[in-house]
């Protein structure tokens, strides 16, 4: 056993290439040593080549490797040479060097089974990966089948939905058109019966202008006197008619007009959720966020600021794209959907799929997107963006940004710009929001899941100076 122990101590700290014990020893990059004068004279000679590999295990190397003298190997030397082990007698020089060809064939052999051992885990890798995408496109053939069928099914229920709305119309049309109708029949059957009491006034004024003419050329005083008694007295006069203008159904063109002004604005003002420019259909596979501003640029979305939302102390201008804290209250009717106390602004648009927007700020403002259901009146904290569950906001001072959501705040780190991105893929979970500067440099993402649709949303500060937050045209 101690012959064994011996044995294997010459072997770890023999040189395989002098087949002495080791000198200066080095241990290269593949975790082989070496005496430093034989590893470079080996090295040397290939050094055309650029190539510098391992005498043993043939690892190739690139750029040469810095040899450092190995001092653990060089003390072990050293203190085995104390024990009185020296390096193999010169007659010995052949049997060492079949003991160095048949370390080769070892190696090599453990190389394979080591290479082996990966190659099998390479194929095990790539035979998971192949079940996976399998299963991915089988999900991805299930998708488009759901997609074919829900755009079936949506198409059906719009034709039928419009179908009724066209026949809403064509009734409405219908009643306006059989009102006018009997409208007309009364008006005109009742000035006929006018006329007709005006013809027969007509006759019998005729008649008795005809009886005083035939009195008035009576030559007889005496017969003109007799008879003049008997004349029937002139009855009463219609009254004077007075003749509607011909424009009588004007109003009710006024009217079909004001209702189709109205549907027109609705239709106008809604169809942002009808429509599905920009948008995309969700699929199972991860969508990747842009890496550039012209990437964003892409699902860029114009935003507008809907003025029944808006605190009375907010002017809205720039097509309702830009508020500013005002002192004077603006005169903004009354509305359910309006912000009472605290100076917010939600956009008119509801956002789905991928959105991107910009807002150009002056001082303090909350940058934010928020549920459509959120708390609007009182100055409850509920009602404050980044103080519930049901909206996001980045905090922009002057000097410093802060993320809220659910009365929970975290430090955001960033530089110091006017111009804030947001972000929105709404299917992934995905909120992001960006500091635009010469370069984009994110300042916060959020990964959540969204379960309504987001509505854009502004807060300014209201601390004397003239704040404001402006939602930029991007196209």
């Amino acid at each position: 056993m101690e012959q064994k122990g011996v044995q294997l101590d010459r072997e770890t700290i023999s040189c395989s290439i002098c087949l002495d014990l080791l000198k200066d020893p080095v241990t290269i990059p593949c975790g082989h040593s070496y005496c430093m004068n034989c590893i470079k004279g080996f090295w040397d000679e290939g050094d055309e080549k650029e190539m510098y590999s391992c005498p043993q295990c043939r690892q190739s190397f690139r750029p040469r490797p810095v040899l450092v003298k190995n001092t653990m190997l060089a003390d072990l030397v050293e203190e085995l040479k104390k024990t009185g082990l020296q390096a193999a007698p010169a007659d010995h020089c052949y049997a060492g060097a079949e003991d160095v060809a048949c370390h080769d064939k070892v190696s090599a052999a453990a190389e394979r089974a080591e290479r082996q051992r990966e190659l099998e885990g390479s194929r095990q890798t790539i035979q998971q990966r192949i079940q996976d995408r399998e299963k991915d496109v089988k999900l991805l053939q299930q998708q488009a089948e759901a997609i074919d069928r829900s755009a079936d099914k949506a198409v059906e229920d719009s034709e039928k939905i419009f179908t009724e709305l066209i026949r809403l119309l064509e009734k409405r049309s219908s009643d306006v058109k059989q009102q006018v109708r009997s409208q007309q029949k009364s008006e005109v059957s009742r000035v006929k019966e006018l006329q007709e009491e005006l013809e027969q006034e007509i006759t019998e004024l005729k008649r008795k202008d005809a009886e005083l003419k035939k009195l008035s050329h009576t030559e007889d005083h005496n017969q003109f006197l007799h008879n003049y008694p008997s004349l029937s007295p002139l009855s009463q006069s219609t009254s004077s008619i007075r003749i509607r203008p011909l424009s009588c159904f004007e109003d009710v063109t006024a009217a079909v007009s004001e209702v189709r002004d109205k549907l027109q604005d609705v239709l106008r003002e809604e169809w942002t959720n009808v429509s599905l420019t920009g948008t995309e259909v969700d699929v199972l596979l991860p969508q990747p966020e842009p890496k550039t501003r012209a990437g964003f640029l892409k699902y860029s979305r114009e935003i507008t600021l809907d003025p029944n939302t808006a605190n009375t102390l907010l002017l809205l201008s720039e097509g309702n794209r830009k508020a500013t804290f005002m002192w004077e209250q603006q005169s903004y009717s009354s509305h359910p959907d309006r912000f009472t106390d605290w100076c917010q602004v939600l956009s008119r648009e509801s956002l789905t799929g991928r959105c991107y927007w910009e807002v150009e700020r002056r001082g303090g403002v909350y940058v934010a997107v928020a549920y459509k259901n959120i708390s609007r009146a009182g100055g409850s904290i509920e009602c404050e963006f980044g103080q519930n569950d049901k909206s996001w906001a980045l905090d922009c001072d002057n000097n410093k940004y802060t993320f809220w959501y659910n009365k929970v705040q975290t430090r955001v780190s960033g530089p110091e710009s006017s111009r804030v991105g947001v972000y929105l893929d709404h299917s992934a979970g995905i909120l992001s929001f960006y500091s635009i500067s010469e370069t984009m440099t994110l300042l916060h993402r959020v990964q959540t899941t969204f379960t309504q649709p987001l509505y854009a949303g502004l807060t300014v500060y209201y601390d004397g100076f003239e704040n404001s937050a402006e939602l930029c045209k991007l196209k």
